[in-house]
């Protein structure tokens, strides 16, 4: 009894938390199936009857969204491939040698809003000519990403026993080969949540697409934001937009929760 009691008080919980967040996306998509009329209507029409889809094709019409997706793409894949290639390196330097003032830079990095980094940034990417590409992008999105992996990876690492490492160089590997032979391997949890949250803040990351990217090489975000116009809102077509461009990081993370939970339960986040 005590048991089932509290699988249900459990079950209460979670609902209570997860409500919010389930009904804003439930009101979302209520609005992308519901014509103007019905959305602006009051009191609210929860249920589309019938459901319209002339809010998704109106997304396609008035942007390049495939073209935004594809750059999507590029930019997140190319911002969490090059995180993961300095920041589990730099993960494991710091976790090793114990810099703790180098923790607290990395830190200081994550913590501080992107919009510190954004001016400057811009400015010194006009004065060497790549604003209105995607180059600038996806090195503005390492600001955000290098953090992340380095932060979690530093956890993982330092969970490790150093003895497998030394046992490994006692019998002759390099300190590279001992990294990329036992310690990587075995913080294969960690590079795994490292990567999906890496891909997934640069997937929904806006303010550095929206001030550097130019007319081809807007990212999907932005895409949502040209739904808005000086005459109206459109909350259709805007609601459509915000469901597409949250529908691949929602089936990511359902696809790999198993792996997101194994990760954090591991140590991917101590010391976050």
């Amino acid at each position: 009894m005590r048991r089932w009691l509290g699988r249900i008080g459990f079950g209460a919980s979670v609902l209570v938390l997860i409500s919010p967040a389930l009904m804003v996306f439930l009101w979302m998509l209520s609005l992308s199936l519901k014509n103007e009329l019905d959305n602006t209507d009051f009191p609210p029409i929860f249920i589309p009857n019938p459901p319209v889809w002339t809010n998704f094709i109106a997304v396609f019409e008035r942007n390049d969204f495939l073209g935004q997706a594809w750059n999507s793409v590029v930019v997140s894949f190319s911002a969490t491939g090059l995180a993961v290639l300095f920041g589990v390196p730099a993960g494991y330097g710091i976790a090793r040698m114990r810099a703790t003032r180098a923790a607290v830079l990395i830190l200081i990095a994550r913590i501080t809003p992107g919009l510190s980094y954004l001016i400057p940034l811009f400015l010194l990417f006009q004065w060497i000519g790549l604003t209105g590409t995607l180059a600038p992008i996806v090195i503005t999105h390492l600001v955000i990403t290098v953090p992340i992996v380095v932060w979690i990876m530093m956890g993982f690492f330092e969970g490790l026993p150093p003895e497998l490492e030394e046992a490994a160089m006692v019998d002759g590997a390099t300190i590279w080969q001992a990294f990329w032979h036992v310690a990587v391997p075995l913080s294969r949890p960690g590079v795994t949540v490292a990567v999906i949250l890496s891909f997934i803040f640069s997937w929904n990351n806006f303010i550095f697409a929206m001030v550097l990217a130019g007319r081809n090489s807007r990212t999907l975000p932005v895409a949502v934001n040209n739904m808005l116009t000086f005459e109206q809102i459109s909350w259709g077509p805007l609601a459509a937009a915000a469901l597409l461009v949250t529908l691949p990081v929602l089936l990511l993370t359902l696809l790999a929760q198993k792996q997101i939970i194994a990760g954090l339960t591991t140590g991917g986040v101590k010391g976050g």
